[in-house]
C-alpha cells in the first residue's frame, strides 16, 4: 500500500513538472486569494438568493439549496431537529412528488444527491443533466413548500429513529 502511494505521488511530481512540496509551502490564505471563480448573484421576488457560476465543460448543472438553519437554532438540551428536517426532506415524498425525490432524480440521471446539516445550515444538493434543470428546480421548490402535507406520523417516527441512531 505504501509503495503504491509513493509511486503515485512520484508519478504526479514527475508528470506535473513542479514538486508537490512547493504547494505545501504557500499559505492557504494566499492560495484562496488567488482563486477567481466568476459568478452572478440575484434575489428572486420570494427572497430566494441565487448564485450562478457558469462552466461549460460538461452539460450538467449543480443545484444546491441552502437553509440558514442548523443546530445553533435548536433549544438548549434538545438536539437533532435540523438533522431530522434534513432526513425528512431527503427521504420522504412531497405533496406533489408522492413517490419521493430519489427515484425521479435517479431517472433524470442525477448524481451526487444528498443533504447535510451543520451548526449554521441545512442543505440539499444534486447534479443533473442540463435537460433536467427545470424538473430538478421544481422538485427543490416542492421540497421547500410542500413537504408537511405528505408527512405522516409513521414517516416522522421512521426518520426520528434513523437520526437518533
Amino acid at each position: 500500500m505504501r509503495r503504491t502511494a509513493f509511486a503515485c505521488a512520484l508519478a504526479l511530481m514527475i508528470a506535473g513538472g513542479a514538486p508537490v512540496v512547493a504547494l505545501a509551502q504557500v499559505p492557504a490564505a494566499e492560495l484562496a486569494r488567488s482563486v477567481d471563480i466568476p459568478f452572478e448573484t440575484f434575489t428572486l421576488d420570494n427572497g430566494l438568493r441565487v448564485v450562478v457560476h457558469t462552466d461549460r465543460k460538461a452539460p450538467v448543472v449543480a443545484i444546491h439549496a441552502w437553509y440558514n438553519v442548523g443546530s445553533k437554532d435548536e433549544p438548549p438540551g434538545q438536539t437533532g431537529f435540523a438533522h431530522l428536517f434534513e432526513h425528512i426532506g431527503l427521504f420522504n415524498p412531497t405533496e406533489n412528488v408522492p413517490g419521493g425525490l430519489m427515484e425521479p432524480l435517479r431517472a433524470m440521471g442525477a448524481t451526487d444527491w444528498n443533504g447535510t446539516t451543520w451548526f449554521d445550515r441545512t442543505n440539499f444538493f444534486q447534479t443533473v443533466p442540463t435537460s433536467a434543470v427545470e424538473q430538478a428546480l421544481y422538485m427543490e421548490s416542492d421540497r421547500m413548500g410542500h413537504l408537511l402535507g405528505a408527512l405522516s406520523q409513521e414517516r416522522l417516527d421512521n426518520q426520528r429513529g434513523v437520526v437518533q441512531n
